[in-house]
């Protein structure tokens, strides 16, 4: 399965990136220095998402994690960006979002709309109708909020103190069709 015909990108300041959906065992060292980049994540957190990769690596496709790696162009050569999603079991054509990251030194040059954008053209082609997103509703996760509002993602629920008293989970959701 192909991004694109063209997979290198132009984005703002003059970084280009290239795509690509297959997974390295380099990867491993890339996701976690990019959650680690953020400050959002917890340290459990940061395993998860490693061990996601990990899992994929170990089990191919059939895992039901995919992603999508932004990679620096030349001279950089450096994994800066990633997105994790998969097919929901026992439903049809419904997907979660699990992971959107990018390195820190990277954010606000169009990197993240560029990953989100393309893995729901992944989802799409997949057979994905609806994607799913879930994310804290803690102050410092605003900016995520906005990001998914702004990407035509729907607040569908709000469930209070999820993750810990006084910080909720918020499901986003996106039809794709």
């Amino acid at each position: 399965m192909s991004v694109s015909a063209d997979p290198t990108h132009d984005l703002t300041g003059g970084i280009s990136v290239h795509l690509r959906e297959q997974v390295r065992q380099d990867d491993l060292a890339a996701v976690r220095r990019i959650t680690e980049s953020s400050g959002f994540f917890q340290e459990a957190e940061i395993e998860v998402a490693v061990e996601l990769v990990q899992t994929r690596l170990s089990q191919g496709a059939t895992s039901g994690y995919h992603f999508l790696f932004a990679d620096a162009a030349p001279p950089a050569h450096l994994t800066i960006g990633y997105s994790c999603f998969g097919p929901i079991p026992c439903t049809q054509g419904s997907f979660d979002l699990y992971w959107i990251a990018v390195q820190n030194s990277y954010r606000r040059i169009g990197l993240g709309k560029l990953l989100l954008v393309k893995s729901e053209g992944i989802i799409r082609r997949m057979g994905g109708r609806r994607i799913y997103v879930e994310t804290s509703s803690s102050s410092q996760y605003e900016p995520t909020r906005i990001y998914y509002s702004r990407s035509g993602y729907l607040q569908q629920a709000l469930i209070p103190d999820f993750y810990a008293p006084g910080d909720g989970k918020i499901i986003y959701v996106k039809e794709i069709l």
